[in-house]
Parts: C-alpha cells; structure tokens; sequence
C-alpha cells in the first residue's frame, strides 16, 4: 500500500477523523507539560546547593559557628536540640575552588560560592540526625567535625569526642567499603575544627591531632575486645568473631592515623580558629580556606 493511497496511515493522520483530532490534542498539550516537567528537575537538580555537615559533641561551638556563617554576627546560642540548615556564602577574599578561573561579575562565581551548612546536635541521645545523614551522605559535600580545643585536655572532653569522632570516620569506611562499584563513592574530606584557640587551655592544633588519634586508637581496641568477648559468648568460645567491617582504619595491630583514612577517600585535617573574641567574633579564617577548598 503506496502512502498516498486512500486507505494508508499517512493519509488518514491527516485526514478529519475524531479519533485523529483527539490524538493530535492530546500530544499538543501534554508533550509540552512532560518536555517542561523533566527540564525543570534537571535544572533543580543542578541548582541544589553544596552541603557541609556540622557534627561534633556539645559545647564545641557548632551554633555559634553556625550564626556567624548565617549572619555575620556573633549572638547568644544554647545547646542545639533539633538539626538547623541554613544557606550561607561563602565571604570575601576566599575563593571556592570550583570558580578560581571565573571572574567576581560571573554569575557562576555568585553562584559557587553559596552552600548549606547542616548543624546537627551534639547530645548523645541526639546524634540520630548526624547519623542518618551519614548512612546515606548523597548531599553531603564534606563534613566539619567542631571540638573544643580546651575540652580535650581533660580526659573526660577527650574521650568523648573520640568515640564520636571514631564512630563518624568508621561510617564513612563502610560506606566505602560496600560499595558496589570499582570506581567507589565520592569523596568525603573531614575537618576537625578545633574551636576556642583563644582560650589559654586550649591545645594547639597539632597537638588535637597527636591526642584524638591516640584516644580513637585506644577506643578502636576496647571496642574490638568487646567484640571478641561478646562474640565468645554467644558462640561458646567456639567461633572467633570477623572484627574487619568494625576495625577503623589499617587492619591488624598498630595505633591509628588519620592518614590512614585516605585509602578509602578520605582527607582529615585539622585546623585551629575561635568562633568567639573578647566580646566580639574571633577568627576562623582557616576554616573558611578549608570550605573553599572543597566547594
């Protein structure tokens, strides 16, 4: 059947049949609205902004960190009870990575240099929000683990920002580690930001460093003793316990490092600053290079 003969579909596509009308109407119309619908979720899914969480124990300064990135001002803050996510830009003169050959009247430039900031509260019983963001981090571009620098020179201040510390660096390990893929998840650096350099107690940042990776070295023993023995009772003392997926860091014996993190994509630095003065905001120009750096 030639397309010019009588009864062919060419012919009766445009011939005034009901049927033809109704067709051609409902391609009119909705073609449009499905074409307008995948565009539009293809340009809010470009648009949709970095995310750094903010984790860490109580008292380190998450809020207070989290005003001054909001408003550029220091006010009064009390403990943290319900995560807050606020849009924040990131200020002058730091430039973000993604935008170093891209002038200041770019709109792109504008653009690279705004993110989220998620703090999430520090209250153990509260640590739910971090985790869940955690499990699956799709939005999360890096995170900032806050401390008080002063607070780690007690035992007690130290301990626990070890075990929570360790418990966010040995989510990140699994997420690697279960990968289904060769090429792995994306990378998620760490910042240890020690707050409250200002205060004479306070340690220096290389000192942080040497002390969280010996308490997060005494927590990862402990813990897989714990293992061991927990595993050796519900066995009889027959089976030994697979401690791998729980061992944070570089298997076997030896004390843990941060650089031992970045086999699985992950950089940890630390870096010193104090959200407060004396009676006006301090000095966290170091943690705002750091954001920039991985924006």
């Amino acid at each position: 059947m030639a397309w010019y003969d009588e009864d062919s579909w060419l012919t009766a596509a445009f011939s005034p049949k009901l049927s033809t009308i109704i067709v051609t109407c409902i391609v009119a119309l909705v073609l449009p609205i499905l074409l307008h619908g995948f565009l539009y979720r293809n340009a809010a899914a470009t648009a949709s902004l970095p995310t750094f969480l903010l984790v860490g124990p109580s008292g380190g300064g998450k809020t207070a960190f989290t005003t001054l990135t909001e408003r550029n001002t220091i006010t009064q803050t009390h403990t943290s009870t319900q995560p807050l996510t606020v849009e924040a830009l990131l200020p002058s003169p730091h430039i973000p990575a993604s935008a170093h050959y891209r002038s200041a009247g770019d709109p792109a430039f504008e653009r690279a240099r705004r993110f989220l900031l998620l703090d999430t509260p520090g209250h153990g019983k509260l640590r739910h929000y971090a985790t869940a963001q955690l499990a699956d981090p799709k939005t999360i571009r890096a995170i900032i683990f806050v401390v008080d620098a002063a607070a780690l020179a007690e035992e007690a201040g130290l301990n626990e920002a070890a075990e929570y510390l360790h418990d966010v660096l040995l989510a990140l390990q699994k997420r690697y580690t279960s990968a289904t893929t060769s090429k792995g998840p994306k990378e998620i650096p760490v910042l240890i930001a020690a707050n409250k350099m200002d205060l004479f107690t306070a340690l220096p940042a290389n000192l942080v460093k040497h002390q969280l990776e010996k308490a997060i070295t005494e927590v990862r023993t402990s813990r897989a003793k714990a293992l061991r023995d927990a595993g050796a009772a519900l066995s009889g003392g027959e089976d030994e316990v697979d401690e791998e997926k729980e061992w944070l860091g570089e298997g076997g014996e030896g004390a843990f490092e941060f650089s031992q993190m970045q086999e699985i994509g992950t950089a940890v630095g630390v870096v010193g600053a104090n959200v407060l003065g004396q009676g006006e905001k301090g000095s966290v120009e170091g943690w705002w290079e750091w954001i920039g750096e991985n924006l």
